[in-house]
């Protein structure tokens, strides 16, 4: 990691860890003394406390780099956004379409209560998949005959939220690599399937699982595409905290649950024909640039400023509280103690950012295999 770069990961990780891990704390002792006894009650409070983290990642994207994501969608859709639990499917082409989710989420009010299907080393990252665990994430280990009670368990106690939720299913399985798409196209030409192009082949499991238990408490689908255009950088974590911008176009189509198949095999057959069409729009947009449904505008609210000034405030004023009392700096004792801790933000940041970017390396063969496997 460059110095330049350190330089402007730290004063952030600073902000972003001390911030939630005060958060954490907070959830910790409302998860143990008020949710045994009213779990609505503490989703309600926690969908606050996890806006007050997840906030400063949209100042992020929003206002330190300025990434300009634009969405498409009918009346219907748009409407309809942050009004009504909603189960969201998209194909996965960035290290960061979790956040642009999130910058969706937050335009429609329904940040605090956005949930998604993660993979299970996520819950283990400090500060924010600890907060994912308390917000009620759904954890998998990408192996179905150890995830499936685990997925219906997760998805059977949603159905008494409180709020408006949305839940996000990255049904492809793995983030979109030349090396997964090739896989993907030996394998459906061996299955005299429809090679694709631009996304990989849906793994329908969950997906049936989460249409099968939702059915009756979810009344929507949005059928999600993200695509980054041909003349703008991939949007990386590293590009966001160096405050590098990009562009992100995203198209969201709503489906009633209600028209959803019967069957588990047509529900799983509508997944794959979902990708099919899918892979066409993408074909259209790489040629157009756009998407056909009308752009909506979603702004950029100063809440995510407002929440980020907020915490940089009082953590500046519990710092200098403490330095001044402690005399930290006085002594070579405190001011090694005060490196170890910069140099151990430093180091929680790379695992974030290195995290981020895991799926990236993956193999031709490695993900041969992944296919294979369901």
């Amino acid at each position: 990691m460059a110095v330049p770069l350190v330089l402007v990961v730290l004063p952030l990780g600073l902000l972003f860890l001390l911030s939630g891990l005060i958060i954490n704390a907070i959830q910790a002792v409302l998860f143990l003394s008020i949710r045994p006894f009213s779990k609505s009650l503490y989703r309600r409070i926690n969908r606050f406390l996890a806006e007050l983290l997840w906030l400063q990642l949209v100042w992020v994207v929003d206002w330190w780099a300025g990434v300009k994501i634009q969405l498409h969608a009918d009346d219907e859709t748009y409407k309809a956004m942050g009004n009504e639990h909603a189960l969201v499917i998209s194909n996965h082409r960035s290290d960061i379409d979790w956040l642009i989710g999130w910058i969706l989420a937050q335009r429609s009010g329904c940040l605090g209560s956005t949930l998604a299907v993660m993979k299970k080393s996520s819950k283990f990252l400090p500060v924010i998949g600890w907060s994912m665990w308390f917000a009620e994430y759904l954890f998998l280990e990408r192996s179905w005959a150890k995830d499936e009670k685990t997925l219906k368990w997760g998805l059977q106690r949603l159905k008494d939220f409180p709020r408006p939720f949305w839940l996000a299913l990255f049904v492809e399985g793995t983030r979109f690599t030349p090396a997964k798409l090739l896989a993907a196209q030996e394998y459906a030409v061996s299955q005299g399937l429809p090679a694709p192009r631009n996304v990989l082949i849906p793994r329908t499991k969950g997906f049936v699982s989460a249409v099968t238990i939702m059915r009756d408490f979810v009344p929507a689908i949005y059928d999600t595409t993200v695509i980054i255009p041909k003349d703008s950088p991939q949007p990386t974590m590293l590009r966001l905290l160096k405050g590098q911008s990009s562009v992100v176009h995203v198209r969201m189509k709503r489906h009633a649950m209600s028209e959803m198949p019967k069957s588990e095999d047509d529900v799983s057959k509508w997944c794959k024909d979902i990708f099919v069409a899918k892979d066409a729009l993408l074909d259209k947009h790489l040629a157009t640039g756009t998407f056909d449904e009308e752009i909506r505008p979603i702004g950029r609210p100063v809440k995510s400023l407002l929440v980020t000034l907020f915490w940089s405030c009082l953590l500046l004023y519990g710092a200098v509280k403490l330095f001044l009392w402690t005399q930290l700096l006085s002594t070579w004792k405190g001011v090694g103690f005060t490196g170890l801790g910069l140099a151990l933000v430093t180091a929680v940041m790379h695992v974030f950012i290195m995290f981020s970017q895991s799926e990236r390396s993956s193999s031709a063969k490695a993900a041969r295999n992944r296919v294979k496997k369901d």
